[in-house]
C-alpha cells in the first residue's frame, strides 16, 4: 500500500484539480486463452472476461473478471478479479500514468492472492505511439519473494484503415523466497516475452490475432509458455 500511494498520491493530487467528465465503459471479450507476459493464465483453454472502466479526466479505476477454468498454475483458481486504480499526468510531451492493480482468485487452494504497482510513459506522433515502463510487487508470499517487469512497446495505426499493428517486449525478474510460488509468474526464474499482433477495430467491435512468445527454458515450463497464436473478439458497449 505504501508502494502504490508514492505512485499514485503526487498524480492523483495534480489531476484532482481538473477533473474530466465521468465516464462509464463496460466491454466483454472471449479469448483463445488469457495469456499474461508470454504465460498462459488458463492454461492453453479458452478464456472469457467482462470488465469495467470507470473514468473521470485523469483519475481512473478499472475491474476485470476472468475465468481460468480450473488453473493449476494458480491452485486451481476458477476466475480472477482485477482491480486497479489510475492517475495519468502529462509531462513535457509523455503522458505519465501511475496504477496499482489486486489480483484476487476465486475458488483457489491457498493464498494466491497479491498486489503490484507501476508507471507508464507514453509518447505520441502522429498514429504512432511508444510505452516503456515497469510494474514492481513487492515480497509476498503468494508469489514467493518479489517481482520486477520491465517493458517497451509501440503501436500505429494504419491510415485509412481500421488496423492498428502493435508489438511489445518485457523482461521479468526479481527474488525469490519460494521457488515454487515464484514459478507462477516467472517460470525458471527469470524470462523475456514478446508479441507482435494486429487489430481491427469495426465500430463496438475489435478483433486481434496475435504472435506471443518467451525463452522460458522448456524443462523450467509449467504449464503453456511456448510460442503461439492467440486470437480475441471484444465488444464495448
Amino acid at each position: 500500500m505504501v508502494l502504490l500511494a508514492a505512485l499514485l498520491l503526487p498524480g492523483t493530487a495534480a489531476a484532482a484539480q481538473s477533473l474530466g467528465p465521468v465516464a462509464l465503459r463496460p466491454a466483454f471479450e472471449i479469448a483463445t486463452e488469457e495469456n499474461r507476459r508470454g504465460v498462459s493464465w488458463s492454461e492453453g483453454r479458452a478464456a472469457i472476461s467482462a470488465d469495467l472502466a470507470l473514468e473521470a479526466g485523469a483519475l481512473g479505476a478499472t475491474a476485470r473478471l476472468v475465468s481460468l477454468r480450473d488453473a493449476g498454475l494458480h491452485g486451481g483458481a476458477d476466475t480472477v478479479l482485477d482491480l486497479g486504480l489510475s492517475a495519468t499526468q502529462d509531462v513535457g510531451p509523455f503522458a505519465l500514468t501511475g496504477q496499482g492493480i489486486v489480483h484476487l482468485f476465486t475458488g483457489a487452494f491457498g493464498k494466491q492472492d497479491y498486489a503490484e504497482a507501476g508507471i507508464t510513459a507514453a509518447y505520441t506522433l502522429g498514429p504512432v505511439r511508444a510505452t516503456a515502463g515497469g510494474m514492481y510487487a513487492p515480497e509476498q508470499s503468494a508469489i514467493g519473494g518479489s517481482n520486477l517487469y520491465l517493458f517497451a512497446g509501440a503501436d500505429a495505426g494504419i491510415p485509412a484503415t481500421p488496423l492498428t499493428l502493435y508489438g511489445h517486449v518485457g523482461r521479468s525478474t526479481g527474488d525469490v523466497d519460494d521457488v515454487v510460488r515464484a514459478d507462477r509468474l516467472r517460470p525458471g526464474g527469470r524470462y523475456i516475452d514478446w508479441r507482435v499482433g494486429i487489430d481491427h477495430v469495426t465500430g463496438p467491435l475489435a478483433v486481434s490475432l496475435e504472435y506471443v512468445g518467451t525463452d522460458i527454458p522448456e524443462v523450467a515450463a509449467r504449464g503453456d509458455h511456448d510460442d503461439r497464436l492467440i486470437a480475441r473478439a471484444r465488444f464495448s458497449f
